[in-house]
């Protein structure tokens, strides 16, 4: 007999890349922010509701994202249509659809095609990694459910830089968890796909989350694999200790929350902390916060690969690079 998770998959599977914009009203009750799951500065995610009752979440993107909508839309659609991966959220449909509507363009009222650009993802019931790692009352997950999400976004990493995929805005609000914690990365709106030749590139629009943005990135616009590392640093760091990464405007790198992990959690301080842990355990962490402080170096030429992040994490000595 089918399981409930086999006949999600199924009626997932039966949708129509491309859907209508009326159905995607419908699914979400007009748009109605009692149903509101995140926003960011792309835009808005709903909660959805198919005709046969089965949930999706649909991702309004907003006018007023850090790149333009088109460009968004084109970039989380090429790059995450094709990806099939356990530790890569599933986009199952999108709408790309212009309405002609009456606008005021310099003092006058004219009518234009204006275009609403949505995606249509799996819909994960636990949330993001930020709510359960770091919401109000939220008490920290067992060490084994955190190791397992940090290897699992190491692993959806490692495929992701296979292709080859850079993220960009790798941090707790974009890796999503389904009701076994299963990590999913999501929110591919700043990705870069590059060519199999191409390793690095440079640009002068630098965006992307304060706090987890390579130094390298953020103040000479280098972009390459180990710019994700970075950012993945911070999140291996964070979900290891509990303890939230947060920069302000007037100090956009996290150093200040970089030295204090790296002089807080010795090896006394972990086992301390984790006096009920087993020595497997506390192996275990001692590896996560040693990797997670190598791979926020500044120089990004120390910082180690994440084919050798994930052998350090499933128990194999490898060289660091």
């Amino acid at each position: 007999m089918a399981t409930n998770e086999q006949n999600k998959q199924t009626v997932l599977s039966t949708l129509p890349k491309d859907l209508p914009l009326d159905f995607l009203r419908t699914s979400t009750d007009q748009f109605s922010k009692d149903l509101i799951i995140g926003t960011g500065a792309f835009g808005t995610v709903y909660r959805g509701t198919m005709p046969d009752g089965q949930t999706i979440a649909v991702k309004k993107l907003a006018e007023n994202a850090p790149l333009a909508r088109d460009k968004a839309f084109t970039n989380e659609v090429q790059n995450i249509m094709v990806l099939q991966h356990q530790n890569i959220v599933k986009l199952v449909g999108y709408c790309h659809e212009g309405q002609k509507k009456v606008v005021q363009n310099n003092g006058r009222y004219i009518v234009a095609d204006v275009f609403e650009s949505l995606l249509c993802y799996e819909y994960l019931e636990m949330g993001s990694l930020q709510k359960n790692l770091f919401a109000e009352g939220s008490i920290c997950l067992p060490w084994e459910t955190r190791f397992k999400i940090i290897k699992g976004i190491c692993d959806g990493l490692r495929f992701l830089h296979s292709i080859p995929i850079i993220h960009m805005d790798l941090k707790p609000e974009n890796i999503l968890l389904d009701h076994t914690m299963m990590p999913k990365i999501a929110d591919f709106g700043l990705s870069r796909l590059f060519g199999q030749e191409q390793t690095r590139a440079n640009t002068q629009n630098v965006v992307g989350s304060y706090g987890y943005i390579a130094p390298e990135y953020l103040y000479r616009g280098e972009i390459s694999t180990q710019s994700d590392i970075y950012s993945l640093g911070l999140l291996i760091i964070e979900t290891t200790t509990c303890e939230k990464n947060q920069p302000n405007h007037n100090q956009p790198s996290a150093r200040e929350f970089i030295d204090k992990v790296r002089e807080t959690w010795t090896d006394g301080y972990i086992a301390s902390m984790y006096s009920q842990c087993h020595g497997n355990d506390l192996q275990e962490v001692k590896v996560c916060i040693e990797i997670g402080l190598e791979c926020v170096q500044i120089d990004r030429k120390k910082r180690p690969s994440i084919q050798n992040i994930v052998g350090r994490l499933n128990g194999r000595s490898t060289n660091r690079m």
